[in-house]
């Protein structure tokens, strides 16, 4: 049987556990070289998903350790940007390993001399043959084009990297990473629920979603990321103008281009009042303004997942019921998403190598 998104999405639960077991080492040459060169800025080179999946893991870095993380777009960064002569080291993200313009960029910075890690799903891609080090994803490549199970994957391996960095540089205890890595293990346990609780969200929101002509996802801090990945699944997906915004964006201008048939999704770990202030705001104003929560109160528009992670985790575990209603909506549409379209879309505007 061909795989659909959803069986990747099933997936996520042991892939991700296994890359949590396996993740020492497969990290090793990581933590050697940050053993002997010190890291404090990281230059990240991405686009699409990737980026996506670096904006989740970002504050991680940030927040936790002061490790500062520059995240650029590789082909303006060829063209038009210069190299902070600070970075220490460059994380190339690229789950197939075959964008063009991010091994353009990846050529940049290693003229420049800088050291280059390159984290994919495909070891043996023109990107992962060229780096000086390559971090193995896990996940083999998917052969749905619309990625779920390699997104998860690469934020967690993005949270790895993060705790290797810290490890390795005694910018944490052990007992505290070990705590992390229990979080994190009980996050991947906890999927299989969240996956539960979204199909019958979406079983009693099928009309509303179905009709939806216009989609907008909301979150603030590490939750911006989901937000942006919603954004690019949707629109991938669902094939109706789709946005994803951080909170306060959002309330600076693009709010004034609400209507009665917009669909619109906050997204929050933990009670955010300025979140759900807006929510109940902009309710009047469009279709239907639906919370998705990890805290466990139970209403009509809410989708509460009802487990409590930590802020700088959360974005693993609520970009779950993103990548199902994306999948879910474009079914109700009557998309058949295993019809390719533009199939020689990356061949022509040579976008892939």
């Amino acid at each position: 049987m061909q795989p659909t998104m959803m069986t990747y999405i099933r997936e996520e639960p042991e892939a991700l556990a296994k890359i949590l077991q396996d993740y020492p080492d497969n990290f090793a040459a990581l933590e050697t070289f940050a053993r002997q060169h010190p890291v404090r800025r990281l230059l990240v080179l991405a686009t699409g998903s990737s980026l996506n999946a670096a904006l989740c893991a970002r504050y991680f870095f940030e927040q936790r350790f002061g490790l500062l993380v520059e995240i650029k777009e590789p082909y303006n960064f060829v063209h038009y940007e210069a190299i902070d002569p600070h970075t220490d080291m460059v994380l190339i993200v690229s789950q197939s390993g075959k964008s063009a313009s991010t091994l353009a960029a990846m050529e940049k910075v290693q003229a420049a001399g800088l050291p280059v890690f390159a984290l994919t799903s495909d070891p043996d891609s023109p990107i992962g043959r060229r780096c000086d080090h390559v971090l193995d994803i896990h996940t083999g490549i998917e052969k749905v084009g619309f990625v779920t199970l390699g997104f998860s994957a690469t934020v967690l391996n993005l949270l790895l990297v993060a705790l290797t960095l810290a490890r390795a540089q005694q910018q944490i205890a052990e007992r505290e990473a070990g705590e992390y890595l229990e979080a994190l293990s009980l996050l991947a346990a906890a999927i299989p629920d969240t996956i539960t609780r979204t199909e019958a969200f979406f079983a009693r929101h099928m009309d509303s979603l179905g009709a939806g002509t216009r989609f907008v996802a909301i979150g603030e801090g590490a939750l911006t990321g989901v937000a942006k990945e919603f954004e690019t699944k949707f629109t991938e997906t669902v094939r109706v103008p789709s946005s994803g915004f951080e909170l306060e964006a959002y309330m600076h201008g693009p709010y004034l281009e609400a209507n009665a048939q917009h669909v619109m999704f906050f997204i929050e770990d933990a009670p955010n009042p300025r979140l759900r202030a807006l929510r109940d705001y902009m309710s009047p104003a469009v279709n239907r303004a639906f919370l998705v929560t990890l805290t466990g109160e139970e209403k009509e528009n809410t989708l509460a997942l009802n487990c409590h992670l930590p802020h700088l985790l959360s974005p693993l575990l609520l970009i779950v019921p993103m990548q199902i209603l994306a999948w879910r909506t474009a079914g109700a549409k009557g998309i058949d998403l295993s019809v390719r379209i533009f199939d020689d879309f990356d061949r022509v505007l040579k976008s892939k190598i």
